[in-house]
């Protein structure tokens, strides 16, 4: 519910909605400006920042595929009450606009100005078609005609014709064709997406270049542009005037109401057929492309002007990330290998290594590896009964779907929760739910209203002692790929309680248990957010006390307006508060009277920050809580999704976590940004005479160093100021 109260500082100042919040669709493209940022990075090899650029470009389309396709609904539904930062929809959609257009026009002059010429000098040459000698026009004619052309499907449109549909990231030529009798016509021409959008061309002899540069020289020329040089076998007896690319992104987002749901595997599975006949959000269109053409182009697709976005060619550059798979070590990141504990290496008994001691791994410096071995030991050790796991993204080949597999084939009691309302991933998740289907395992799909979106697997052991349960809770997804460049937490644990927490939220996952008491775990819906409320004022009342309060969370986004507003309390109160926080974040820091202890930096850099950290001071170091989790502070993750929040009790972790990883984020110089009162975010930058950190690095070089984990067992946690 919209919330357009004042907010009241603690020096009885009404701050209006709009002066106390920022907007989160703003703030979101703000975040990927940051992404675009890296592509611009200098410090990154070549072809680190195309992947950023591909990476800025995909984001910007999967916020016109969810967040302007919502606000787009709002706005045809008639809505024009504020949001919370006092923005109706159609006010908010034209801000976006207007950044987006900006940004779109910094991204294509930074890759036309300075990466083309950088990827050139690197033996890496994009051309345009006019570009290309009589010799390559050749070779690629003949690649047109038997690979191309027999693919392409030319479209008419006229009054026997009707205008076609135009799928999701679709990119297309309209077509200005003169008939025999003198009059224009109009076609479309869908760029397949089944080849490659950069076809690869030979590239001339340049004595001038390197040896080293001369022999891995790579061509490439953009497919539409050779689809447009050789309309004319398309149209054959009439003349093509011109053409013009365009692109459509459609509304992807899927919502299944509760009533439709008799059978949520067939509904997911016919709600992504629909998908791609969702509404029109963003139509790109060369900026050449005259009024006539985006005329017919807008009126058929249904949209208005506001969603038209001429752009400078190429459109969609998403797909640049084909030029990242190439293989030249010299333009890429170091490779490095993941670390694995001495605990957990291959030979080792897991379930002994658990038994002696909590774990703890960080991806991606800690491989992924114990994990799937620690399925592979349950799935195959004669004294595990039962395994329990939650999916939510796993993964093209996983392995962890192989093992759950494999243990329900040894005779295991094997029950998955396997998310299907995952976004972008429920095609994949509905393959997996089916495949396990058929080894025996007990699959359930979740509720119709809520996602699923906690990462928790259970592995039930009978021993000599008794049954004992083994936990493994993470704050990322069970997927050995991602895990290699998103950072995570995960916590291998045997602690009676949260085993029994564990067994609790199972049953009432796959069961209908109302279980809402939980030992130790924190669970939404309800759960995190009272839990953080509680001891946000807990964090209040130990300052009024005079011992003073401390907060530092560490999440991927800040929107819900309920948990702002402690926030602002506790700064009020004395608390002093650092936020990490990597994308959308809704809070103004650092205003006087209102936030003024408030601060707020995001680091984006190499790997992708995912975990979720909360430290909570509690009066004084003896009693410092530090818990990890799912779930974001937003209002989808605390009301709308089952997630979890653990905490971490083990006193040399706790330390771990707090000294060196939160430490050394609160301490980056290099990748931190720090959001200002205005909304900017400002580089973070070394002061005079303090060394460059960069926390990102610092763990990557210290995985590489040694076993951190040996230390851990050690007990001697490095401080990071030292």
């Amino acid at each position: 519910m919209t919330r357009n109260h004042p907010i009241t500082t603690d020096n009885h100042q009404l701050i209006e909605p709009q002066k106390a919040y920022f907007n989160r669709e703003i703030s979101l493209l703000e975040f990927n400006y940051r992404v675009l940022e890296e592509a611009m990075d200098e410090t990154h090899p070549l072809l680190e920042r195309v992947k950023f650029l591909s990476i800025f470009y995909s984001n910007i389309d999967e916020f016109y595929m969810i967040r302007v396709s919502g606000l787009k609904a709002q706005v045809e539904e008639g809505v024009t009450e504020s949001s919370e930062d006092g923005l109706t929809p159609r006010e908010q959609l034209l801000l976006l606009r207007d950044r987006v257009q900006v940004l779109y026009k910094l991204a294509i002059r930074y890759f036309k100005e300075t990466l083309l010429p950088l990827l050139a000098k690197a033996g890496i040459h994009i051309y345009n078609y006019s570009e290309l000698n009589d010799e390559q026009k050749t070779t690629l004619k003949g690649y047109f005609d038997s690979t191309v052309y027999p693919v392409l499907t030319p479209l008419a449109v006229d009054p026997a014709h009707p205008f076609p549909h135009i799928s999701n990231l679709s990119l297309s030529l309209a077509v200005v064709i003169k008939s025999p009798d003198g009059d224009n016509k109009f076609a479309r021409v869908k760029i397949p997406q089944v080849l490659p959008r950069l076809v690869p061309v030979d590239v001339p002899y340049d004595r001038n270049q390197p040896e080293l540069i001369r022999g891995r020289k790579r061509g490439y020329v953009w497919l539409e542009q050779l689809v447009a040089a050789n309309l004319d076998t398309l149209f054959t007896g009439l003349q093509v005037v011109n053409s013009y690319a365009f692109r459509v992104v459609r509304d992807a987002d899927i919502e299944i109401r509760q009533d439709e749901a008799g059978d949520l595997l067939q509904t997911v599975e016919e709600s992504l057929a629909r998908r791609r006949f969702g509404s029109v959000t963003q139509l790109l269109v060369d900026a050449h492309t005259p009024d006539s053409i985006k005329s017919i182009l807008s009126s058929n697709l249904e949209i208005e002007s506001d969603y038209v976005y001429p752009t400078e060619g190429p459109l969609g550059l998403a797909d640049l990330m084909s030029l990242y798979e190439l293989e030249i070590p010299g333009l890429k990141d170091p490779p490095f290998r993941p670390r694995v504990p001495s605990s957990l290496r291959s030979g080792t008994d897991i379930f002994a290594s658990i038994r002696a001691h909590d774990i703890l791994l960080h991806h991606p410096y800690d491989s992924f590896t114990p994990v799937i071995d620690f399925l592979n030991a349950a799935a195959n050790d004669p004294d595990v009964l039962a395994i329990k796991q939650t999916i939510y993204r796993v993964g093209s080949n996983s392995p962890i779907v192989e093992a759950l597999a494999e243990a329900s084939l040894n005779g295991k009691q094997v029950s998955v929760l396997v998310e299907l309302k995952a976004r972008f991933d429920e095609e994949n998740n509905i393959e997996w739910a089916r495949a396990l289907e058929k080894a025996g395992v007990h699959v359930v799909y979740g509720d119709i209203e809520l996602k699923t979106h906690c990462k928790i697997l259970l592995v039930v052991r009978k021993e000599p002692d008794g049954i004992r349960r083994y936990v493994h809770l993470s704050t990322g997804n069970y997927n050995y790929k991602t895990a290699r460049v998103y950072t995570d937490i995960g916590l291998f644990t045997c602690q009676p309680d949260l085993g029994a927490d564990a067994s609790a939220l199972f049953n009432s996952l796959t069961g209908y248990s109302l279980n809402t008491a939980y030992r130790k775990l924190l669970v939404s819906p309800g759960g995190i957010r009272q839990g953080l409320l509680e001891r946000i004022n807990r964090e209040i009342e130990h300052v009024k006390a005079g011992r003073g309060g401390q907060l530092i969370f560490k999440v991927n986004a800040l929107t819900d307006f309920k948990l702002i507003d402690a926030l602002y309390e506790a700064s009020q109160a004395g608390v002093s508060i650092d936020l990490i926080i990597r994308n959308s974040c809704c809070i103004i820091p650092g205003v006087k009277g209102l936030s003024e202890n408030i601060r707020v930096i995001s680091i984006v850099g190499r790997f992708l920050e995912h975990h979720r950290v909360f430290y909570f001071r509690n009066g004084d170091e003896s009693a410092e809580e530090v818990w990890l989790g799912s779930a974001d502070m937003m209002q989808r993750n605390l009301d709308r999704r089952v997630e979890t929040t653990f905490p971490v009790e083990d006193l040399i972790l706790k330390d771990w976590l707090i000294k060196e990883v939160l430490a050394s984020y609160l301490k980056d110089n290099q990748k931190a940004r720090l959001l200002l009162p205005d909304g900017a975010y400002n580089h973070i930058r070394p002061k005079s005479g303090e060394p460059a950190f960069n926390a990102q690095l610092w763990f990557l070089r210290r995985s590489q160093e040694h076993d951190s984990h040996s230390i851990l067992e050690e007990n001697q946690i490095t401080r990071i100021e030292d």
